[in-house]
């Protein structure tokens, strides 16, 4: 598959079929994952996946109790929608959302990265203070993240990246036995999909994107379509 039409086409996928993800394609995405740019080549992740069938169901467990903590949490805040299209869009979203809170433990199998967790407070200082420079630790994650689910993408493999489970993050952690230094930063379930990989919707770029100047905006060419 052509890189850009695996970016293009990549998005959250909550349901999946029976059918397995094999160890070898995992290792294929691993290997992708652990390519990526990362501050320094310090490369600070452990990476955990679970495909026994009870420890994903414990888990799955778990995350349907932060589920239900989350939603009415998170929908006490939300706004009301725009448009219609908008309300209904979230309604599908969110179905799907209750969906995976239902069967994550059915997933075939199941992906954590994993940070270490002294890393995540670290603070570059010099005479004059604190020298800002952002989160090195997350800027190092998030590509590795985002090459593992795009090669899962090229092989036909459904993911959605979730920090939801984090409500009960050390229950999880108990389950794999992963030591209290380590974060469980993402857990990304893995599946054949039901339904179709798709365009999915997103604001157009030129509603987001500015030219030398913030707020100065152009208008994208006819050939990107």
């Amino acid at each position: 598959m052509d890189l850009l039409q695996g970016m293009m086409t990549q998005k959250s996928i909550r349901r999946y079929t029976d059918e397995p993800v094999t160890d070898a394609e995992i290792w294929q995405c691993l290997r992708a994952a652990i390519q990526a740019p990362n501050g320094g080549n310090t490369q600070p992740w452990q990476w955990l996946v679970v495909t026994d069938a009870d420890k994903r169901r414990r888990i799955g467990d778990i995350y349907r109790r932060a589920w239900h903590r989350y939603f009415p949490a998170i929908m006490g805040v939300a706004p009301e929608p725009a448009t219609e299209e908008a309300r209904q869009q979230g309604m599908r979203t969110a179905a799907s959302a209750i969906h995976l809170s239902e069967h994550m433990g059915e997933a075939p199998a199941l992906a954590m990265l994993l940070g270490h967790a002294e890393e995540k407070t670290y603070q570059l200082m010099d005479d004059a203070g604190a020298v800002d420079i952002g989160n090195t630790y997350y800027t190092s994650l998030v590509p590795a993240l985002q090459n593992f689910m795009l090669a899962a993408r090229g092989l036909g493999i459904g993911t959605c990246l979730t920090t939801l489970f984090r409500i009960h993050q050390d229950e999880v952690r108990e389950v794999c036995g992963i030591p209290p230094e380590y974060e469980i930063e993402a857990l990304v379930p893995m599946g054949r999909p039901r339904g179709k990989f798709g365009v999915a919707p997103r604001r157009p770029v030129e509603q987001v994107t500015s030219w030398n100047e913030f707020g100065t905006h152009r208008a994208a060419p006819e050939s990107l379509g």
